[in-house]
């Protein structure tokens, strides 16, 4: 069926549907990036793309094929640029689905035929409290810190750029490894299956263009990580001494340390 629009453009159900489909995918990739430096690159190729469209519509063939030779070219380089958007993108895609019910009964399955084994935990609210209290002794002292917790989505390659450790949470432990004479103390340390896994982990820094002044590398370190992967992340700020938790890429400010164990007792919950 065919649809007669102000008398000499014809439009399909096909052709609605495909306009759809293309504002659709545009909205998705605006949201995907904006606030980053790929902002810019995503304008100025709609931008050689409208150019394309109406050089062809006039049938200048010279600019036409120049313009294809253009696009073609940059589909190449488009990937290579966006390398690591794609790769954020792919890996909350697949956080997301893992994080679901049927996404969770699969992992579950894949466990269960490696044998079913089970991360051996400390108790969950002791583990809370010690990570707690190390939190708070390090804002009183203004000692910087940056503590991942893993979730569903593998940190091995974080892991593997820092020192790894398999001990229980202790508040003590915790403190000794963000103490400044610590070989230890400089990046982060990556909590997973309720353990302490590594130290002196290098994170990916967000490229967000919106971040406050007032957040420093600890901050930028901890909403990439929560960006790329579905990790909670705990920062104190060496300057200020303030503590803030991030989820999701947003930071949030933590007031009373009881706020904390409560986004701690949640976070830890969820591994």
């Amino acid at each position: 069926m065919i649809l007669a629009i102000f008398g000499f453009l014809q439009i399909s159900f096909a052709d609605i549907l495909d306009i759809l489909l293309l504002a659709l995918l545009i909205y998705i990739i605006f949201r995907w990036i904006r606030g980053t430096s790929a902002m810019s690159i995503f304008v100025a190729i709609i931008s050689l793309y409208v150019i394309r469209v109406i050089v062809s519509a006039f049938n200048m063939r010279l600019m036409t094929n120049i313009m294809e030779t253009v696009l073609d070219v940059g589909l190449i380089a488009l990937i290579v640029i966006f390398q690591p958007e794609i790769r954020k993108f792919l890996m909350q895609l697949g956080s997301r689905y893992m994080n679901s019910a049927q996404g969770r009964a699969i992992l579950d399955r894949i466990r269960s035929i490696g044998g079913g084994a089970k991360s051996t935990n400390i108790s969950g609210s002791e583990a809370v409290n010690d990570l707690t209290e190390a939190c708070r002794r390090m804002s009183e002292d203004k000692t910087g810190a940056l503590i991942v917790i893993a979730h569903k989505a593998s940190l091995e390659e974080i892991i593997s750029t820092g020192d790894r450790i398999d001990a229980a949470i202790h508040r003590r432990l915790i403190m000794n490894l963000f103490f400044k004479n610590s070989p230890l103390h400089d990046g982060a340390l990556i909590i997973s299956g309720g353990r302490i896994v590594a130290a002196r982990c290098t994170l990916p820094i967000t490229e967000r263009t919106d971040i406050p002044a007032s957040y420093g590398m600890r901050h930028k370190a901890a909403i990439g990580i929560t960006e790329e992967t579905d990790a909670d992340a705990v920062v104190v700020s060496e300057e200020t001494g303030r503590i803030s938790f991030v989820k999701a890429g947003k930071v949030t400010p933590i007031t009373n340390i009881n706020e904390l164990k409560l986004l701690l007792n949640t976070s830890l919950g969820e591994e």
